[in-house]
């Protein structure tokens, strides 16, 4: 089966310093997986790589089997991978189905346009509105993002993120700063909207990382060191050693 997300040797330096060294990985079709390390290991870096918001040194990234090494992060998006950032990242003046629905055009097929009145365009706003239910903001639909709850804000750029169609769904660090109810309502909807699609997330919270991923991969100064089950994870000595501690008992 050809990996939904494959990097091969990809190597990233900034000057004389290689941050990323030789990171090989492969995400499978409808996998949920999860890139964890800690502070400072090359997370982000590589999510920028992968997104094209920075190109690799050197290496090679595929999506859904296809070169997409040092392409424009538009270009990616529009192949099928969308990702969030760990600030929130959408449109404060606009309304919540408003954001959504900006993100649903490109993938109607509706490129810009002075005259068109985008109210009127019914297959969009019928896309935009289930989304809006999906993330579970029917009731806030009509409210500006700006005064969103931070979570609700969350679901927000998660909807968005969906919203072009991708079928391979970056999310970094989607639970940062949630209380625990509102992680367990965000895991919820990280659940539903990954049905069908492949995930890939960076994320902190360990609780989230095992109750959530199929699959686990260990970041640590830019190389990845494991990369298994949670479970196998869990009783790697060299991932406890450099990264899980106390919490991966």
């Amino acid at each position: 089966m050809t990996p939904a997300l494959s990097l091969q040797d990809v190597r990233k330096n900034f000057g004389p310093t290689e941050i990323i060294r030789g990171l090989t990985l492969d995400v499978m079709p409808r996998e949920r997986h999860a890139i964890i390390g800690p502070n400072g290991a090359g997370k982000s870096t590589t999510f920028h790589l992968i997104s094209g918001r920075i190109k690799p040194s050197s290496g090679s990234i595929r999506l859904n089997g296809a070169e997409i090494t040092g392409m424009a992060p538009y270009e990616i998006n529009r192949r099928g991978l969308s990702r969030s950032f760990q600030v929130t990242n959408i449109f404060p003046r606009l309304s919540v189905f408003e954001n959504v629905r900006c993100g649903v055009l490109w993938s109607l097929g509706y490129r810009y346009s002075f005259w068109r009145f985008v109210d009127k365009l019914r297959d969009a706003n019928e896309k935009a509105h289930a989304i809006v239910e999906e993330i579970g903001l029917g009731a806030r639909r009509h409210a500006p993002a700006g005064i969103l709850t931070y979570a609700e804000q969350r679901a927000l750029e998660i909807g968005v993120t969906i919203a072009g169609g991708a079928d391979v769904v970056m999310l970094d660090e989607p639970t940062a700063g949630m209380s625990k109810a509102e992680t367990e309502q965000a895991v919820a909807l990280i659940r539903k909207i990954s049905e069908g699609r492949t995930l890939v997330m960076v994320e902190h919270d360990m609780s989230v990382v095992f109750g959530l991923a199929d699959r686990i991969s260990v970041l640590v100064y830019g190389q990845i060191i494991a990369s298994d089950t949670p479970q196998a994870i869990r009783q790697n000595k060299a991932v406890r050693e450099a990264y899980l501690g106390e919490e991966a008992h």
